[in-house]
Formats: C-alpha cells, sequence, structure tokens
C-alpha cells in the first residue's frame, strides 16, 4: 500500500493534514489514531511496535481520550508528526512491512467523542448571525445589543451532553409560550448551528490571564460543531439569565481534531473592528481562517439538499480574541476545554448559519427534494462538513451527522 493508494478519493484527510481522533473496532477497544484518506493510522499499535522515540507514547495512545496526549505539548506534538510524515514517505521500510498491524479502514471503525471535554463555553461571534436574530426579535431596535461590540459574548454550555457523529439526537421535550399558555410539549422547533470548536492545549493558572498575543499557544487543534438548539423552549426561557434546556440536550462534535499547525496555512483577513477595542483585545496580526463549512440535510425519504455554505473567515471575534477575554478575569482553561465560535453566517441568505435564519424564523420554508421544512423534523439527518484549500494545498475535517429521532 503506498500513499497515493491510501489516500485517493478523499480531499479531506491529506499528507498535510493527519488530525487525531479516537476510534475502536469490533475486537479492539477505543484508542488514539490518525485519520489519511479513508484509512487510520492506530497509533497505539505503532508505540506497541517501537516506532515512536518517546516510550511514554505507548500507555499515552492506548488511552480512550487524547488530553494525557495533548497534555505533553507542542514539541511532542511536532515531533510525532514529523515521525508520521516520515512513515508515510515512499521509502518508508517499516510502512511497507508493518502497515497491515496498524492501518484499518475508517468505514470499520467506530469514532469517539476524542477528549474528555471539562468545560464547554460558546461564544456568539458572527456579526451577521447575531444582527439577524436582532431584526428578527428587535425590530424596532438596533439590530446589536449595546455590548456586543466591545467583548465576545458567550455563555458556558454542558459538557456532558457533547457528543460526535453517527448519534442520534431525540427531541427535547420542555416549556414552551403557546399564546398566553405555558405548555409542556417536544420542542416544534429544533435547529442547527454551524459553527467550530476549538480545543485547548495548554493551561493557564488560576488568576493569570491569557495575553492575545500568546493565546494561539493555548490551541491544540479545532472540529466542526453543531450547536443543537430548542428555539420555541430558548425563547420561553432564556431571559434573563441565558440558555439552558433550549441548548444542553445535544452538540455535536467532528471525530476528528484538525491539528492547529495544519490551520495556519490557511488564514485570511478578518473583519475590521469599530469601534476599536479595549487594549486586552488588541491583535498584532488579526486573522481568521479560510474554513469553508457546508451544510447539508437528508430526510428520511433519503432527499438530499445542501442548505448552506458558510466560512469561519466571516468570524468578527477571533480564536484569540476568545481566549484573552475569556480569562481576563483570571479564569483558568485546562487541556481538552472546548471554545465554540457561536453560529457563523455571511452576509448572503446562502450562508447563513442556522435554520432560524434560513427560514427567517419559520416563515420561509426552504425545499429539501420535494419536501419542505422550516425546523428539523423527525428522521431529518443533519450534515456538516468543512474544507480547506489553496492553489498548494488542501485539508478538511470530514463531517459530523446526526438523526433527529422522537
Amino acid at each position: 500500500m503506498t500513499l497515493q493508494e491510501l489516500t485517493a478519493n478523499n480531499e479531506h484527510f491529506t499528507i498535510h493534514n493527519l488530525p487525531y481522533g479516537i476510534f475502536s473496532t469490533p475486537t479492539k477497544s477505543a484508542r488514539a489514531g490518525i485519520a489519511i484518506g479513508n484509512y487510520i493510522l492506530d497509533l497505539a499499535k505503532l508505540a506497541e511496535l517501537n516506532f515512536f522515540n518517546n516510550p511514554s507514547l505507548n500507555e499515552i495512545f492506548n488511552q480512550a481520550t487524547l488530553n494525557d496526549f495533548i497534555a505533553l505539548g507542542k514539541a511532542i506534538h511536532q515531533e510525532v508528526r514529523q515521525e508520521i510524515l516520515q512513515l508515510l514517505s515512499n521509502d518508508s521500510a517499516f510502512f511497507k512491512e508493518q502497515h497491515p498491524a496498524f492501518v484499518y479502514k475508517q468505514c470499520e471503525a467506530k469514532m469517539h467523542v476524542p477528549i474528555h471535554i471539562g468545560a464547554y463555553t460558546d461564544f456568539y461571534s458572527s456579526e451577521e448571525h447575531a444582527s439577524n436574530v436582532g431584526k428578527m426579535f428587535r425590530p424596532n431596535a438596533e439590530p446589536l445589543l449595546p455590548n456586543w461590540k466591545h467583548m465576545p459574548i458567550a455563555y458556558h454550555g454542558r459538557s456532558s451532553s457533547i457528543i460526535t457523529t453517527n448519534t442520534n439526537i431525540k427531541r427535547p421535550n420542555g416549556q414552551v409560550l403557546n399564546g398566553n399558555n405555558v405548555e409542556f410539549s417536544p420542542s416544534k422547533t429544533v435547529d442547527i448551528e454551524i459553527e467550530l470548536g476549538f480545543i485547548i492545549g495548554k493551561e493557564n493558572e488560576l488568576g493569570a490571564p491569557i495575553n492575545i498575543d500568546k493565546a494561539n499557544e493555548y490551541i491544540f487543534g479545532a472540529v466542526l460543531l453543531n450547536d443543537f438548539s430548542a428555539r420555541d423552549i430558548q425563547r420561553w426561557e432564556y431571559q434573563p439569565l441565558g440558555p439552558f434546556l433550549g441548548k444542553n440536550f445535544a452538540t455535536a462534535i467532528s471525530p476528528w481534531i484538525v491539528p492547529f499547525d495544519a490551520l495556519n496555512e490557511f488564514i485570511a483577513d478578518a473583519p475590521i473592528q469599530l469601534p476599536t477595542v479595549l487594549p486586552y483585545l488588541q491583535e498584532q496580526n488579526r486573522k481568521n481562517f479560510d474554513i469553508k463549512i457546508t451544510f447539508e440535510i437528508e430526510t428520511s425519504t433519503k432527499q438530499k439538499t445542501t442548505v448552506a455554505s458558510t466560512n469561519a473567515k466571516y468570524i468578527y471575534w477571533t480564536v484569540a480574541q476568545q481566549i484573552a477575554h475569556h480569562t481576563i478575569n483570571g479564569c483558568n482553561l485546562r487541556v481538552g476545554d472546548l471554545l465554540g465560535t457561536g453560529t457563523i453566517s455571511g452576509k448572503e441568505k446562502s450562508s447563513f448559519g442556522s435554520l432560524l435564519e434560513l427560514t427567517w424564523n419559520g416563515t420561509e420554508p426552504i425545499n429539501i427534494g420535494t419536501e419542505q421544512r422550516t425546523f428539523l423534523q423527525d428522521g431529518d439527518t443533519t450534515i456538516l462538513s468543512a474544507i480547506c484549500k489553496n492553489e498548494h494545498n488542501q485539508i478538511g475535517f470530514g463531517d459530523v451527522r446526526n438523526r433527529i429521532i422522537s
């Protein structure tokens, strides 16, 4: 088997990517792997075969989360990456002789949430999304609230209900307001939110804010994130303290963590910020990532449509600003913490990042083949995928797909 055979017909997991995940097979328990093409390199087996220079990786890669590996730091991550690149080179005798022992087909593996997520913070970083919501629910006022352009707004989500791809989501029940009556019922307006999630790879001490120009050093990698939302439950409960049951029933992330270093080749200018932000949020080199994210719906009758396509370069508050603001009061971040960008929307309707916006709060149905949708129905499967591409290289996130059930 050659590198060309490994990566054939897969534009996401190229040699320039090498994302980390946790997988299991029918005969082996959950362990660490790297995606290459449509295959998985079993890092635990490679460590058992004494492939790596670092002997501690034998135990670490046999664990069911990546936290301990992430905690080793960037020097070890880069060393492992270089060793894998050498393994996949065309003249690697080790690969030619040993690959049947550590190469698996992705279609034969089960993917798991790759990290233990101790804390999850979801931001509200897209100006277009925040403006759309304001126009819908405060039509006679300014779309953005007075604080929005002064700091990254966020809430703390529920880490226990974070799931990954191919996990069904049960339609949530809760209190909803029907006219003047408060009722208990299944949500009728289950929605998606197109987001990215960033995985914290380095800890700061309690009481020690992270300088914005050092913030990127604290990121291990990124995943796709679908923040499922029950809009009718959320609408009744969110004042005065923000989202609760309308948000905490399911958040899905893609199973492969794209290393932060792999994203640095796909940089885009971030939006200009006016008014000028406070000094602790000012960046010397303000950049976003050029990541095209696509959202599809497949109905229970197998009708499938691309509903929206957006881009991470639209984010107003960068991940560095999110980290700097999150810690400015002395809050400590831990390895494996997850920071969501919030819904990513562009200026055009086709780039809106939620059904709430795409259907304008249910008043403008979208077509899925011969069917129509305002919000998700039972049996619908949501599919998020993402690609980064320039004139030289290409990498992707794979996808995260989840089905709504009753």
